[in-house]
């Protein structure tokens, strides 16, 4: 177990936000978890419909490495579009994520997702956050969960596995040691040789790393109203990249 400090629930307000799913603000960071345009839209919108879905139909497994679980958003929703596929079997997910600020468990009972998703999924949900650290856990048949307690400049895959990666940190201005080169270097040897990333962000700066790094890097457009996000490729896949 890494021995980084867990987020204390004082330094995090639960928020709502317009399209009737909680946030989270980080008074440490100065930042929200999601837009307050809509929490769970722009979470299905960035990491589902252009990242998972979009790779899903070209590969046999997908590895996704995911920095920042925060509030395991992104792995539920993941989970839900493979189950309503029926993905898992033929298609199974291992599903990386690196946090450095765990949020604690009495936060995360106080958010509404649940209330918006089927029985099967509230407990899975609710599994995924009581799943031990730096282990593999099986969630369900086809999905095992990874979760690496500490930071992803840390963190050192053993081989190159992944081929999807959630690039869901703070903002740059709030967090801007996540968005550097050596962020992008650090994982670029860890991605299999065609691989995807996806990020809200759609910063010039964090775009000029990505292609330093040696990602091809283009535009798409954005969650509720925002211009665009950001999705990168290493190596050649066939994915519309307009």
């Amino acid at each position: 177990m890494s021995k980084l400090n867990q987020t204390s629930a004082a330094v995090i307000d639960v928020l709502m936000t317009k399209d009737g799913s909680h946030t989270l603000m980080s008074r440490q960071f100065d930042d929200s978890y999601h837009a307050h345009n809509g929490a769970m839209s722009e979470s299905q919108h960035v990491y589902i419909d252009a990242g998972y879905r979009a790779l899903a139909s070209l590969v046999e497994q997908v590895c996704i490495l995911e920095l920042g679980f925060g509030t395991g958003m992104n792995a539920a929703l993941t989970l839900q579009a493979a189950l309503k596929e029926g993905d898992l079997i033929s298609k199974p997910i291992r599903y990386t994520s690196v946090e450095a600020y765990p949020v604690p468990f009495e936060v995360i009972a106080q958010l509404n997702y649940v209330q918006q998703w089927g029985e099967e999924l509230q407990s899975l949900y609710l599994r995924m956050h009581q799943a031990p650290w730096n282990c593999d856990v099986e969630i369900i048949p086809g999905f095992v969960l990874h979760k690496v307690h500490g930071k992803l400049a840390d963190y050192v895959s053993s081989h190159a596995q992944f081929n999807l990666v959630y690039y869901d940190g703070f903002a740059p201005s709030k967090q801007p040691e996540l968005w550097t080169i050596d962020n992008f270097q650090h994982i670029w040897p860890m991605l299999i040789d065609e691989a995807m990333l996806v990020s809200y962000c759609a910063n010039g700066q964090f775009k000029r790393n990505l292609k330093a790094a040696g990602f091809r890097v283009k535009p798409y457009p954005g969650a509720l109203g925002r211009r665009e996000m950001t999705r990168a490729w290493k190596g050649n896949l066939s994915i519309d990249a307009s």
